[in-house]
């Protein structure tokens, strides 16, 4: 069974085609990530998926949901993780994570929050205001958010922004174990290496298309790289190689 499923889908905005008949179906229980460099529409693809742009044409259901026509249905399915977002800067992660549960409806919730302050280590700025904390915290706060309430599906767009190396490792196996249950994670990136290690499929992305779709576990990471610049070119896979102090 598909937890995504597109069909042709499109945005444009004005002139600009951000988005052109994307075509894809992501299993129950994928690791599945969209590669590409910046600007290459991944942003767009999972705004359109959540329900927060609706398309120029074409379809799509999550979770067996119409984004347009049931965009609180997918919201409650889902949890999302969009790049770059922060917890309100006037509340602790525990109150916010807190909020996040009232909407939610989530039982147990003080349990929860405890429990994955613990997995991804901020349980010693839970009561501090997130204007205090790092980026790194922040980011870890809001992955604590999506996966809050337990949803079957969760859009990542990019997984390890702002994370040292020891927490991005952590944050791959939460990632695994994730997907290891039986749910389904959507991410999208323009790290290489991100790719290769983390999806169990991935979809190739430039100019707004999706160019190709290959199994990262039947190649390398310099394979994927070779085929990611045969598909879409050297000058475009300059921003997705691994880099050196990632931010």
């Amino acid at each position: 069974m598909a937890a995504i499923e597109t069909t042709e889908l499109t945005r444009r905005f004005g002139e600009v085609t951000a988005l052109s008949g994307l075509s894809l179906s992501v299993e129950d229980g994928a690791l599945f990530g969209l590669l590409g460099p910046n600007g290459s529409g991944k942003t767009t693809t999972i705004e359109l998926l959540t329900g927060q742009r609706e398309p120029t044409s074409g379809s799509a259901t999550v979770v067996g949901h119409d984004p347009v026509a049931e965009p609180m249905a997918v919201k409650r399915a889902i949890g999302i993780l969009p790049e770059r977002e922060d917890p309100p800067s006037f509340l602790t992660p525990r109150e916010y994570l807190t909020f996040v549960g009232e909407v939610r409806a989530i039982d147990e919730v003080d349990e929860r929050i405890e429990s994955w302050a613990e997995r991804l280590e901020f349980a010693g700025v839970l009561d501090a205001l997130s204007t205090g904390l790092s980026e790194g915290e922040r980011q870890r706060v809001m992955l604590a958010a999506a996966f809050l309430h337990d949803p079957d599906l969760v859009f990542i767009d990019e997984p390890l922004v702002n994370l040292d190396p020891i927490m991005q490792e952590q944050v791959k196996a939460v990632l695994a174990d994730y997907c290891e249950r039986g749910n389904t994670l959507f991410l999208s990136t323009h790290y290489v290496d991100v790719a290769a290690e983390l999806c169990t499929h991935v979809g190739i992305v430039e100019g707004g298309e999706l160019v190709a779709e290959c199994d990262p576990r039947e190649m390398s990471e310099d394979e994927l790289l070779d085929y990611f610049i045969a598909e879409v070119g050297g000058d475009a896979a300059a921003g997705v190689t691994p880099a050196e102090g990632r931010p």
